[in-house]
């Protein structure tokens, strides 16, 4: 962990009890730890769920410019671009070593 900071945190008796029974009590500052980041990670995704802000602007994603319909196909092209070559390379190989599919 990176550098830690001591903070004093009340909880309830029941909640420790709960938490020892399923970390430990040697694990107890790991799993508060690792619970805080995830609720906040959750509710920062719910703040930006809930606003209006655009999830990537245009400038951080050029390639999608011209719509995403239009990268996809994109996309598609250079796959059969490749797999057009994977077969022809593996037919010629085949052919020199006498092969067959």
């Amino acid at each position: 962990m990176k550098a830690a900071r001591r903070a004093h945190v009340l909880l309830p008796q029941q909640l420790v009890v709960e938490i020892d029974a399923i970390v430990g009590p040697r694990r107890r500052s790991a799993f508060l730890v690792e619970t805080a980041r995830a609720e906040i990670r959750r509710r920062t995704l719910l703040q930006f769920l809930e606003s209006d802000d655009p999830a990537w602007t245009d400038k951080e994603h050029p390639e999608l410019a011209k719509g995403p319909a239009a990268w996809v196909r994109k996309l598609r092209q250079e796959g059969q671009k490749r797999s057009a070559t994977i077969e022809r390379h593996s037919r010629k190989q085949n052919a020199r070593t006498g092969k067959k599919k």
